[in-house]
């Protein structure tokens, strides 16, 4: 049998279990039906026809009433058609008689029908006034009341029919699902056992033939795998214990295990989908993979990196220098990808490096694997693109929310009791703090998008943080916290763009801000250094740790255990802003006395 029909034939247990519990379902719920039906054929139809009779005698009852009252036209107008309807549903009854004891209330009830009738005519046909009352209370009220108990009686055999067959359905429904789940689960344990018996008994060969794969994998090439049969797993051991043989002996030559060697080493680069690139340190290629003569058609051949894309090459003897100089392994960031143009479209390459060391020591070449980042660099387009809508679109809406809270506070806040007013004030903490990341989102999708432009200008560095520290005294009074500028005359000038550099003071004095203590002293700063203007803001909060000195600039970092209340965005923003001036950033801190957040832009030249 072949391996195909091997299979199928492991999994007929569970078919078979499955169509097993599909016919026991379908019977059950067919004997549920069944008690359903036989609910609304037996019974639905005379508890409606009591109803219907009911209803009927109310409208002979009042008709007769407006008989009695000398209003004989009202009563025709009421008992139009009730003694034909009442004829209809009493013969219905008749014709569904199911229950015990449902035929003789039936014919009391066409008994007393009858002499309700009868009464019925002889006050109709009374035509002394005087005579109506007497009719009415004598002769037709009693017949009244003995065929509408009649009625209800019929009414209550059917009714406590239907309550007995719900009943005996629901148990009935109880039983079914029990019966249903033991049937489920015997058939799912059965076919379980049977399937995975039959599945180990087909697979017990290819246990065999992993065992020699794996033997001869690890270089013993006198492992065989005795399988029998003629199906396609004895006919692959067949052929491995062929190839198995053919390699003993290609191996017992010095040539072959030479060769072996080589196309190991070969083999192991080509599985590799990224290229890969083994230079030498005068610049020849030596080796390079599948992935990398498809790429970057490059040849061990023609020898050397002159044939590759410039921006490539670029990259590369780059990543060659940085190993050859004794730095170590090279591994810079996604963003020094180079764009490569393939018949497959655009790719970006990320160039990582790391020495092959020579037997006697030193390093004798370079391997560089070029690792292909497209698909991360358009994961992260598509997230800032993402940042960038959300942030948009949230903006108007919270816009208005702001406006609204602070139109609140100022009108209606001093009228309200404490806790209400401490919940309003509360609203307008967190509006501006999700607005100040709803800015923090949007500056950074401008940022890398490339739309930011500097609209350069020769500056008073005195002025510049005058402008801050104005800006930010609001909320530092707040806080009750002492804001500080220091300028120094004579300082000179900064080249730069004077908003953006208030975006960076904005973010530096926020986080200060936030890091301070009440009763605490923030200070502004610029002083000079030497073709340069450097601008400082120092707090006394509780300082930055030693690790986290460099990570804080980086995009979504925040410090752990730091108060939330931003996207972690304002210090890459900072960054990138001073980076894109020219300057530098960084931060100096001492734990548990403050810190202090310092940039260095550059200074305008002077005439």
């Amino acid at each position: 049998m072949r391996l195909r029909g091997k299979l199928l034939l492991a999994e007929a247990p569970m078919v078979l279990a499955l169509v097993a519990i599909a016919i026991a379902g379908a019977m059950l719920v067919s004997r549920l039906g069944q008690g359903a039906n036989a609910i609304l054929e037996d019974n639905y139809r005379s508890v409606l026809a009591a109803q219907r009779m009911e209803a009927a005698l109310a409208r002979l009852d009042r008709g007769a009433l407006f008989v009695v009252a000398g209003e004989r036209a009202r009563a025709k107008g009421e008992m139009a058609g009730q003694r034909q309807r009442f004829e209809e549903e009493l013969e219905a009854q008749e014709e569904n008689i199911t229950e015990p004891g449902e035929r003789e209330a039936t014919v009391a009830l066409r008994a007393s029908w009858a002499a309700f009738g009868r009464a019925l005519d002889g006050l109709l046909s009374e035509e002394e006034p005087g005579r109506l009352a007497a009719s009415y209370f004598e002769r037709l009220e009693p017949r009244l009341d003995g065929t509408d108990r009649a009625a209800q009686d019929v009414l209550e055999i059917n009714q406590d029919a239907m309550l007995r067959k719900s009943d005996l359905a629901r148990r009935l429904a109880n039983r079914s699902i029990g019966w249903l789940t033991a049937i489920a689960l015997a058939g799912s344990l059965l076919s379980v056992f049977a399937s995975a018996a039959l599945t180990e008994r087909v697979l017990r060969p290819l246990s065999v033939l992993g065992q020699a794969a794996r033997r001869i994998g690890e270089g013993d090439l006198a492992a065989r795998a005795v399988i029998e049969g003629e199906d396609e797993i004895a006919r692959l051991a067949r052929e491995l214990n062929t190839m198995a043989e053919r390699l003993q002996k290609y191996r017992q030559s010095s040539l072959g295990e030479l060769l072996e060697a080589q196309r190991a080493s070969q083999a192991t680069i080509d599985s590799l989908p990224d290229p890969v690139l083994v230079v030498g340190l005068g610049g020849e290629l030596l080796q390079a993979n599948r992935a990398a003569g498809e790429a970057l058609k490059v040849d061990v051949e023609r020898g050397g990196i002159g044939v590759l894309d410039p921006a490539i090459r670029e990259l590369v003897e780059k990543a060659i220098q940085h190993v050859a100089a004794g730095r170590g392994a090279y591994a810079p960031g996604v963003d020094q990808a180079a764009r490569l143009v393939t018949s497959e479209g655009e790719r970006y390459l990320l160039p990582r490096a790391s020495p092959v060391e020579a037997d006697e020591g030193g390093i004798s070449a370079t391997t560089v694997v070029l690792q292909d980042v497209t698909r991360l660099l358009r994961f992260e387009e598509l997230r800032n693109d993402l940042v960038a809508t959300v942030a948009h679109e949230l903006r108007t809406p919270l816009t208005s929310l702001r406006m609204s809270v602070h139109l609140l506070v100022e009108r209606v806040a001093p009228e309200l009791d404490e806790k209400l007013a401490d919940l309003v004030f509360a609203a307008r903490e967190d509006c501006e703090r999700l607005q100040s990341i709803v800015d923090e989102l949007l500056d950074l999708s401008r940022i890398q998008a490339g739309r930011i432009e500097l609209r350069r200008s020769a500056v008073a560095a005195e002025a510049l943080v005058d402008r801050a520290a104005e800006a930010a005294r609001a909320a530092a009074a707040e806080r009750n916290i002492r804001l500080e500028s220091e300028a120094l005359p004579g300082i000179g000038e900064a080249f730069v763009d004077p908003e953006r550099v208030q975006l960076v003071f904005s973010n530096l004095i926020g986080n200060a801000l936030r890091a301070s203590s009440e009763g605490g002293v923030v200070t502004v700063r610029a002083v000079a250094a030497r073709d340069r203007v450097r601008f400082e803001v120092q707090d006394g909060g509780p300082g930055v740790p030693p690790e986290y000195r460099q990570a804080i600039f980086e995009k979504y970092f925040r410090v752990p255990g730091a108060a939330s209340g931003s996207a972690g965005l304002g210090l890459f923003i900072c960054r990138e802003i001073v980076q894109a001036h020219g300057g530098e950033i960084g931060v100096e801190s001492e734990p548990g006395k403050g810190s202090t957040f310092w940039f260095e832009l550059p200074a305008a030249a002077v005439e």
